[in-house]
């Protein structure tokens, strides 16, 4: 697949988000459009008009990429989903997370209480040095935790918590203060990868955000500078069941608002800060559409994509946990969709 036709599948989301028709159910637009760019069939793309959330793994342009696609159609307002998505007790208990941990504002150490690594990681990043490590890290970082580690401690599991906690807190501060360029270089690989560079990459599969939403567009690639008014911004961090070991992440959420003549109702990214494991940049974009039926019964399509990069999915070994963490990725999120579908009908009744 070339770069410019991967590039517009990606943006092709985004317009048919804005796009939806009023009836999706009639609309050969909608249904063209899951055909041809997603390649959904006609049993896929009736499952999501009737409510059953629909998960594929798209083409990606190299081994070291991983897109989803998901979509499901939900009898409940949008505004009920972002009440669900700011209530991140009710939150974290969708299938794929382990423990979840909001930060304040300013974020203090104490959120990080929970923000801890398996035993068997515990164990095996004893063994880190650039340019080889269990856990992604920067080179410097991997210096200071043998500097601050006694790995004959008895209480070494909680020591390399500790030091990761701190870790994260100076990247989510250091991140507010100065944006992309806090992102660091991971040195866990032969080569290093700069995390900026790779999230900007990322970006570039959202051309269509300058003619849709230029203001947020803008505010993905300049934070902390021009936040929009109808921009509301927070962090957490979760602990997610994924490919081989469970994985750390630390995340920034930015959720926009738009006004209630527009079809899209909210728009929300979520942006990969830190993994511990498997993927260098992540980025997940979610449309809520109005789907604004003839009927007074409320609806609207929760519309997503997750875009990922990592360069140890490549190669034999890469090869065998991309193929199992694409399979958890889209059964997970088909889950999480299906969840959160039940969870908002449920919660809006008859």
């Amino acid at each position: 697949m070339t770069r410019d036709l991967a590039l517009a599948l990606f943006v092709s989301v985004a317009i048919a988000a804005v796009a939806l028709p009023s009836r999706a159910q009639a609309n050969p637009r909608l249904q063209a459009f899951f055909r041809d760019n997603i390649g959904l069939s006609q049993d896929q793309i009736v499952d999501i008009q009737s409510g059953k959330p629909v998960v594929v793994a798209l083409q990606p342009r190299s081994p070291a990429e991983v897109f989803l696609f998901g979509a499901v159609y939900i009898r409940a307002t949008p505004e009920s989903y972002m009440q669900f998505r700011r209530d991140f007790n009710r939150f974290r208990r969708l299938p794929n997370f382990i423990a979840l941990g909001v930060f304040e504002s300013p974020p203090q150490l104490r959120d990080l209480n929970g923000f801890a690594l398996d035993p068997d990681d515990v164990r095996d990043v004893q063994k880190c040095h650039p340019g080889e490590c269990i856990i992604q890290l920067p080179g410097g970082a991997m210096e200071q935790l043998h500097q601050f580690i006694d790995w004959s401690d008895p209480n070494l599991s909680q020591r390399v918590n500790q030091f990761l906690q701190s870790k994260a807190l100076d990247l989510v501060l250091s991140y507010q203060r100065e944006g992309n360029r806090a992102l660091g270089t991971y040195n866990d690989k032969r080569g290093p990868t700069e995390v900026a560079e790779q999230f900007a990459y990322m970006l570039s599969y959202e051309t269509a955000l300058p003619a849709i939403l230029p203001e947020f567009y803008r505010y993905l690639l300049t934070y902390p500078n021009g936040k929009p008014a109808n921009v509301e911004d927070r962090f957490y961090w979760a602990k997610v069941r994924f490919g081989l070991r469970p994985t750390l992440r630390v995340i920034h959420l930015m959720t926009l608002r738009g006004s209630p003549a527009d079809d899209i109702a909210y728009a929300i990214v979520e942006k990969q800060l830190y993994a511990s494991h498997y993927f260098d940049t992540a980025l997940h974009l979610s449309f809520c559409v109005r789907a604004r039926h003839d009927s007074m019964s409320p609806g609207f399509y929760l519309v997503t994509t997750m875009g990922a990069e990592q360069s140890a999915l490549a190669g034999f070994k890469g090869g065998i946990i991309r193929s199992i963490g694409v399979a958890r990725s889209v059964s997970n999120l088909q889950s999480a969709l299906a969840s959160i579908r039940n969870t908002l009908e449920e919660s809006s009744g008859p």
